[in-house]
């Protein structure tokens, strides 16, 4: 099992930035993709970005593509998404997410783990 924590969510204004990270634990492999999705109120959960295990590829959701940057270190079992120019429709619960395989998977279901969620909440 993997267990995964996000951390770093808030309210912030629009045009600013936000920095989550997520901390990876139990039976953690670097040779897993991570990614993040979110789910706002009412909508289903969607696909933000995925991350392979070297980080030599990375893919973005249009929505959020030049914005936000997703990362990982993997001596420190943990991956981040910078998110900048925050627009008030980016508000949601944010959630890490990880997978064996280096897939860059944009479904749920391509992904086996799953944190519990960090609220960011972007005022206008």
């Amino acid at each position: 099992q993997v267990q995964l924590v996000e951390s770093g969510g808030g309210l912030v204004q629009a045009g600013g930035s936000l920095r989550l990270s997520c901390a990876a634990s139990g039976r953690t492999s670097s040779s897993y993709t991570m990614g993040w999705f979110r789910q706002a109120p009412g909508k289903e959960r969607e696909f933000v970005s995925a991350i392979n295990w070297s980080g030599s590829r990375r893919y973005y959701a249009d929505s959020v593509k030049d914005r936000f940057s997703i990362s990982r270190d993997n001596a420190k079992k943990t991956a981040g998404l910078q998110m900048n120019n925050l627009k008030p429709e980016d508000s949601a619960v944010y959630y890490c997410t990880a997978k064996a395989g280096s897939y860059l998977g944009t479904a749920t279901t391509d992904y086996n783990y799953w944190g519990q969620g960090t609220q960011v909440t972007v005022s206008s």
